[in-house]
């Protein structure tokens, strides 16, 4: 636990536009790493997904997460086809980044640690 030193901006209060000593705690957190985007659109009953991009090459630690048992799986297939299409045309990808650009009104990071 450390402290900080900041300006209250909070008009009618007496400490309005004055320093304040406040308790803060440090948090660390792992590195994160982006693998996804979801495009979201607003709709009557709530949020709908538009689309979702992955990235173009995962890391095996990311595809660890989309088995129930990694190591007695066999095939180890998650993504495989999704990199396939997307290496035939790779205009795909720019073509759905385009699509959230012009239609979501929410966009969301599918990130790994």
């Amino acid at each position: 636990m450390t402290h900080i030193v900041r300006d209250v901006n909070k008009p009618g209060s007496k400490l309005h536009k004055k320093e304040v000593i406040e308790a803060v705690t440090v948090i660390e957190v792992p590195p994160m790493t982006v693998v996804g985007l979801v495009g979201y659109i607003d709709t009557p009953r709530g949020l709908r997904a538009l689309t979702t991009v992955w990235a173009n090459k995962l890391e095996r630690n990311t595809l660890r997460r989309f088995y129930k048992n990694w190591y007695a799986s066999k095939g180890k297939k998650a993504f495989n086809k999704y990199t396939a299409k997307v290496s035939e045309n790779p205009a795909l990808v720019e073509a759905k980044l385009n699509r959230i650009k012009k239609y979501c009104t929410t966009v969301r990071v599918i990130a790994h640690t």
